[in-house]
């Protein structure tokens, strides 16, 4: 008998509790049975704990001050991986009477966390007498559904934890240089995972059996590997191969290196372009210090003038190019290990990173190696390698080896002289797509831009209000597309998929719907979409629904874009309206036109378009996208006309390059509307502007490249220094149609123009541009505050749209309107770009579901 057993029985029956506990949250593969296991032994409570389809499950038997602290010591020593959203408890039969099974009585709620009140029983015995100690159980045979009321969260992908990367690099570990060395607390998870529960015989390793030694790590509480999925070690883990693309023997002897890793490290020093498998797809890597071999990569992926991202062995490495602060090192090295947007040091040091890189920006995009393999290859380079995804441009990234050879191999057609001849393989497949995510800090805090490894698909609880909300599945947008999953309080946005234009992401897009629903049973009583009905995301919705006899609900965009933030920042269903600001490219406007700079009063029911950008034509349609300017000519016809903008600057190289464009056709096609749509975007007056002044003024290699560029140009230094009597002028008319006060530009016209006569620099220029046009944002921002009620204007302001992607824009702009007593909602965990719209679109159709009060003016909302 047991000490705490014999504890257990001499203490009174009366004493005891049986209690069964659901945990909810990222509670699946990330350590959490071992740490219920630990704390609960330490506090001396009997029973037991496993995965199941709906989280971790707990029986504990104790005292009740045991069983509190259990719950407080759970939350104050959570994984590092991990995150519960509630803590679930039911009481079941006391001590004397106990047979296994549940209580028959109605849960009493949660005593620890916020419960969905969901009876969810077990239906097979938790023990058959008195629990002689606390174990870890098996999980259920078979994979369970999840209930129509709740579902797992899947643990995003981690990188290689600290502990883990000191094994692969300590001789007398057993895991010396074992590429694929993970733990508890890191490695793949959504990648490999294949059901749930999360165990080993539902991930990419159920065929590898583990050697004797693995299996004690696995077993042994103590052990960091106690019940990690991904433990492997040489003896029976997945094997790393360096190979050739094409297949073919080849030999190594003439170079001097340790394994296969050590080897790709030389021929990326050497200038070669290796591919290498990641967590979440293949990647393209080659020295970033040689311009040749950026040359190539470049012609490999079709890939112009995007910039590339980095990779460096540590923080350090980074620093040698780069300016780093606590911020940002803290966001390199976390377990998300994501891309982050970093200034550049100035001059950096020999030898320099390619200027091919990332042409015409201030900033680089460094991230550190996830993976144990990518810590070996790049053991020995001094020097920061490309590593971008292993697609052609636009493309998905290629998940298999022969989705790379076809792509990248002999018979693909491609001319580009030496490309891939390498491969860094290993043959632990892959069952997800998932790409690197992209992480800024803008105005003090972290902006997620791109949302992929490291925060997808870990859920996003909902704010009050939304507990009853039906089960929503959003399809999100055209560009940067991500799709979201709603279901009792949380909401699952997936990894970042793409632009859906390209048909092979589409075909990608498509399959990703299909599989997470599958995974956590997930049935939409409502399905929502952008308000585009030729956007393919939106084609599909209503294709869905109508099988289903259910109406999509079709979302105004940039009221998507406004819901995104609110939720982004915990912004309760019933808390009342905001000043929305949503600024882009474009999006599908009430009636039809478009839009992409809209001032409107928003909440998650209503959008009352109270402000705008001046419509001006997009010249030539999704031209004026690709050719700036266009956006450019349209500005200053409708400005300043022709004859006035010859007799004024005919000296200027701008006039000189637009007069030799064929401007009869354009004026006609100006005139006439033809193929030239009204638009009140500012995405195309950034466009406009960059190309006035010099910068991308032919052809966009990427949307919005002008304003990057634009951007970049402006230091620091000078906007501490910047002179704001002479930003540039902008009025707010009114439009004489509709009486909608709108953002003038004429004035700013003027102002440009005469600098560029004057000869002024460039990034004087840039700056000039941006503090305006913050100015005349915060002025519009109070003009709508006003108009909504004069007497109590608003004082809440949520800004969103790609736009405020502009570190320097969403700093002016915040730092005004706070100064002028506003509370300012930016977005942090979802994208402000299209990359969040999902969100949105699910939360809109949600609200607009649940009972309570509906707006007034029905025709700027989905719940019309």
């Amino acid at each position: 008998m047991t000490a705490r057993l014999a504890a257990t029985i001499a203490a009174p029956v009366e004493a005891l509790r049986a209690e069964q506990w659901r945990l909810r949250g990222s509670v699946q593969g990330v350590g959490m049975r071992p740490t219920v296991w630990r704390i609960a032994n330490e506090l001396g409570i009997s029973g037991s704990v496993c995965n199941d389809s709906q989280g971790v499950l707990i029986v504990a038997v104790a005292s009740a001050g045991q069983l509190d602290a259990l719950a407080r010591r759970l939350r104050a020593e959570a994984p590092p991986l991990s995150r519960i959203n509630a803590i679930e408890r039911w009481p079941m039969a006391p001590p004397d009477r106990l047979s296994g099974l549940a209580s028959d009585r109605a849960p009493d709620g949660a005593s620890d966390g916020a419960s969905d009140g969901v009876s969810d029983r077990l239906s097979e015995p938790v023990f058959d007498s008195m629990p002689a100690g606390f174990f870890i159980s098996a999980s259920p045979a078979g994979t369970v559904r999840p209930s129509a009321t709740a579902m797992t969260a899947v643990t995003a992908d981690a990188a290689i934890c600290a502990a883990c990367v000191a094994d692969i690099f300590d001789p007398f570990n057993r895991r010396f240089r074992y590429p694929l060395t993970h733990c508890t607390h890191c490695g793949p998870r959504l990648s490999f995972v294949t059901g749930v529960p999360y165990d080993r015989a539902r991930t990419t390793m159920a065929d590898y059996p583990m050697c004797a030694a693995c299996q004690a790590e696995y077993a042994a509480p103590a052990d960091r590997r106690f019940h990690a999925q991904p433990i492997a070690c040489h003896a029976c883990g997945p094997r790393v191969t360096l190979k050739r693309l094409d297949g073919r023997a080849f030999t190594l002897d003439s170079y001097t290196f340790l394994d296969d890793c050590d080897a790709a490290g030389t021929l990326l020093a050497r200038g070669q372009i290796v591919a290498i498998k990641g967590l979440g797809g293949y990647q393209l890597a080659c020295d970033a210090t040689q311009p040749a071999a950026v040359a190539r990569l470049r012609a490999l992926k079709a890939r112009e003038g995007k910039p590339f991202a980095l990779m460096a062995a540590n923080v350090d490495a980074v620093r040698r190019w780069c300016d780093v602060s606590a911020a940002e090192a803290d966001l390199l090295q976390s377990p998300a290990a994501p891309i982050v947007l970093l200034a550049r040091r100035c001059p950096a040091p020999l030898p320099g990173i390619a200027d091919t890189v990332a042409p015409g920006l201030a900033t680089l995009g460094f991230m550190l190696p996830s993976t144990g393999l990518l810590h070996l290859a790049l053991r020995r380079m001094q020097r920061p390698i490309v590593l971008t995804s292993g697609n052609l441009s636009d493309e998905p990234q290629a998940i298999t080896f022969d989705a790379l050879a076809q792509r990248f191999g002999s018979g693909a057609g491609l001319d580009i002289g030496s490309g891939i001849d390498f491969v860094l393989d290993h043959d632990r497949p892959i069952t997800r797509r998932v790409d690197d995510s992209v992480v800024r800090v803008v105005d003090g805090g972290a902006q997620v831009l791109r949302r992929a490894r490291g925060h997808a698909p870990e859920p996003i609880s909902l704010p009050p209000g939304f507990d009853a909300a039906p089960a929503v599945l959003a399809y999100g947008g055209e560009l940067k597309n991500t799709f979201c999953l709603l279901r009792a309080g949380q909401a699952t946005l997936s990894p970042h998929l793409g632009d859906l234009s390209e048909p092979s992401t589409r075909l990608d897009y498509q399959r990703a719907l299909q599989d997470l629903q599958s995974f956590f049973a997930f049935t939409p009583a409502l399905r929502a979409c952008d308000a585009h009905p030729d956007y393919q995301a939106s084609r599909l919705a209503h294709q869905d629904a109508a099988l289903q006899g259910q109406t999509a609900v079709a979302v105004l965009h940039h009221h998507a874009h406004i819901a995104a933030c609110l939720v982004d920042n915990g912004w309760p269903l019933d808390a009342g309206p905001v000043v929305g600001v949503a600024l882009d490219g474009l999006g599908y406007g009430d009636g039809g036109e478009w839009w992409g700079g809209e001032f409107a009063v928003a909440d998650y029911r209503q959008f009352r378009r109270l402000g705008s950008f001046k419509p001006v034509a997009l010249l030539g349609g999704d031209a004026a996208v690709h050719e700036p300017w266009r956006n450019t000519y349209a500005h200053l016809m409708v400005e300043l006309k022709w004859p006035a903008f010859a007799m004024n600057f005919s000296a200027l190289a701008l006039f000189k390059f637009l007069d030799a464009k064929p401007r009869p056709l354009l004026d006609a096609m100006l005139q006439k509307q033809l193929n030239s749509p009204l638009a009140s975007s500012c995405g195309r007056l950034f466009d406009a502007v960059a190309a006035a002044i010099g910068i991308c003024r032919e052809q966009a290699a990427y949307e919005g490249q002008g304003a990057v560029e634009m951007e970049a140009l402006i230091t620091a230094d000078a906007l501490q220094a910047a002179d704001a009597a002479l930003a540039y002028p902008f009025a707010i008319p009114r439009l004489k149609s509709t009486g909608l006060p709108y953002i003038e530009p004429l004035a700013m016209w003027h102002a440009l123009l005469g600098d560029l006569v004057l000869g002024t620099p460039l990034p004087t220029m840039a700056l000039r541009f941006h503090q305006g046009l913050a100015n005349v944002i915060v002025k519009m921002v109070d003009k709508v505050a006003q108009a909504h009620d004069a007497d109590r204007p608003l004082r809440t302001a949520a800004l969103s749209g790609g736009v405020f992607q502009n570190r320097v824009l969403l700093a002016l702009v915040s730092q005004q309107l706070r100064a002028l007593g506003y509370r300012v909602l930016t977005h942090h965990r979802v994208p402000c770009n299209d990359g969040g719209l999902a969100l949105g679109q699910a939360a809109v159709a949600a609200a607009c579901a649940l009972p309570g009060p509906q707006p007034h003016h029905q025709e700027n909302s989905a719940c019309a």
